[in-house]
C-alpha cells in the first residue's frame, strides 16, 4: 500500500520499516538532524534523521535543523535526488540552523547498501 509522503500513515509505516532495519553503525550513524518540511498537503511536518533512520517529530538537543519545502524533501528522501537538494540549498530554499558540519558528515558518508535499501522501501510505500 502507498501513502502520501509525510502523512501520519506514511510516518507510521516508515517507523515500522526502520524499527525492523538494522542500524548500520557506520560513519555518520551517530548524527541527529531535525527537519521541518514546510508547505506540504497536510501543513508543516517535523521529522528527524537519527542513527541513519527517519523518524516522526523533532528531537530535543539535535545540533542541526533543516527547513525544507515539501517538494524538495520528497526529491531528497524519496527520489534520492541530491542535486535537487544542492540546488535548493544554493537558492536559499533550504535553511540550516546549527552545526552545518553534521550535514557535511552525513553527506560524506554517502548512501551505503543499507541506506539504498531503505530508500527503495520508502519509494515503494510513497504515492508518486
Amino acid at each position: 500500500m502507498a501513502y502520501e509522503f509525510l502523512s501520519d500513515e506514511w510516518l507510521a509505516e516508515v517507523k515500522r520499516i526502520t524499527d525492523d532495519a538494522p542500524s548500520s553503525g557506520g560513519p555518520g550513524s551517530d548524527i541527529t538532524v531535525n527537519v521541518v518540511v514546510v508547505d506540504g498537503p497536510e501543513g508543516d511536518k517535523e521529522v528527524h534523521l537519527s542513527g541513519g533512520k527517519f523518524g516522526s517529530g523533532n528531537i530535543d538537543g539535535a545540533p542541526t535543523k533543516l527547513t525544507v519545502p515539501y517538494t524538495v524533501a520528497k526529491q531528497m528522501f524519496i527520489e534520492g535526488n541530491q542535486q535537487a537538494a544542492m540546488q535548493a540549498f544554493m537558492s536559499g530554499q533550504i535553511k540550516v540552523e546549527g552545526d552545518m558540519t553534521k550535514l557535511m558528515a552525513m553527506q560524506a558518508q554517502g548512501a551505503g547498501p543499507e541506506q539504498a535499501a531503505l530508500q527503495e522501501k520508502l519509494r515503494e510505500i510513497t504515492v508518486v
